[in-house]
């Protein structure tokens, strides 16, 4: 099963990963996550697989998220409220996330990703 990889066109780290993987010839979906965002499901499906904390599922330094006053909501938000704001706007979520049958991936670190994806 491929993995599918939520991303924003724009975003360099993004373009940066999907070189990544297509170097490496790791077959995957693409998802423009401000497009299609990843439902709440996949959301929490991805939080659990990944092991971090809902907090770092937050793009802390997109538009959205300071417009969004989360810099302080954040710290007093339920996991269920911070999953359904993540859902509601793809540009309020950490990117690149990658999501497959056993993992997930929080943005762009290589060295993560070479464990996580080496076949």
């Amino acid at each position: 099963m491929p993995i599918t990889v939520y991303q924003y066109p724009k975003c360099g780290t993004c373009r940066k990963a999907l070189a990544w993987l297509d170097a490496r010839g790791i077959d995957y979906d693409r998802v423009d996550i401000v497009a299609a965002p990843p439902s709440r499901a996949v959301l929490a499906r991805a939080l659990a697989l990944s092991g971090v904390p809902v907090r770092k599922l937050f793009n802390t330094s997109g538009q959205s998220y300071r417009q969004g006053g989360f810099k302080e909501r954040v710290a007093t938000m339920s996991e269920a409220e911070a999953l359904t704001a993540l859902a509601g706007d793809g540009k309020l979520i950490k990117r690149p996330l990658v999501i497959g049958e056993e993992l997930a991936l929080v943005g762009f670190r290589e060295p993560e990703w070479a464990q996580a994806l080496a076949s």
